[in-house]
């Protein structure tokens, strides 16, 4: 699903739509999970009457900020 927006005139950016069970596929979680991101506020969402849907980009941002850096898990590994 994608949606042309203008943020200025003459500017229009495609908007790429996911449902919430598309970003839970990506993200190998289950839905309630993507609904608690949305509800603490870790991920953004859009409700569009009944439906709740994601942008795609959005979802992107929130996957590379999930990144787990190099010597942070020092708790888990034993050594």
């Amino acid at each position: 699903m994608s949606q042309d927006v203008t943020d200025s005139p003459g500017e229009a950016t495609e908007v790429e739509w996911m449902s919430t069970e598309a970003a839970a596929r990506r993200l190998g979680v289950n839905p309630r999970t993507i609904y608690s991101f949305i509800d603490r506020g870790d991920l953004k969402a859009f409700r569009f009457g009944r439906v709740i849907r994601l942008k795609s980009d959005d979802v992107a941002a929130f996957e590379a900020a999930c990144q787990i850096q190099p010597g942070t898990l020092g708790h888990l590994v034993q050594e």
